[in-house]
């Protein structure tokens, strides 16, 4: 329905997140939708071009989505996933911000 009203030479970028590439219980419903995300944007990225088209999909960030964890809890998840990192800790949320700004603000990223 926005198609219409977008600018061709601008930018749509989706979010995602790592539940898409897990197997945990209680995110089917979540996982597909993030799922759906990934697939579909190198395809819309296609159909829609010029308009550029991205998705986000971060992995574990501290957000306030894990204060459904006890801070004993919480803090042994991060640390298990940030293990796991190359760079060896979770992401922040000003991460995820400063790469959906460079996917906005760069011409060729698509």
């Amino acid at each position: 329905a926005a198609l219409p009203t977008l600018n061709k030479a601008g930018s749509v970028t989706f979010i995602s997140a790592v539940s898409a590439q897990i197997a945990a219980p209680g995110v089917a419903g979540i996982g597909a939708i993030n799922g759906m995300l990934l697939t579909v944007a190198p395809i819309l990225a296609v159909e829609l071009k010029p308009l550029r088209v991205n998705v986000v999909a971060p992995g574990v960030i501290d957000t306030p989505w894990w204060d459904f964890l006890p801070d004993e809890q919480r803090r042994a998840v991060f640390a298990e996933y940030a293990g796991k990192t190359p760079v060896g800790r979770i992401g922040r949320a000003e991460d995820v911000a400063e790469a959906i700004a460079f996917l906005v603000s760069n011409g060729f990223m698509t």
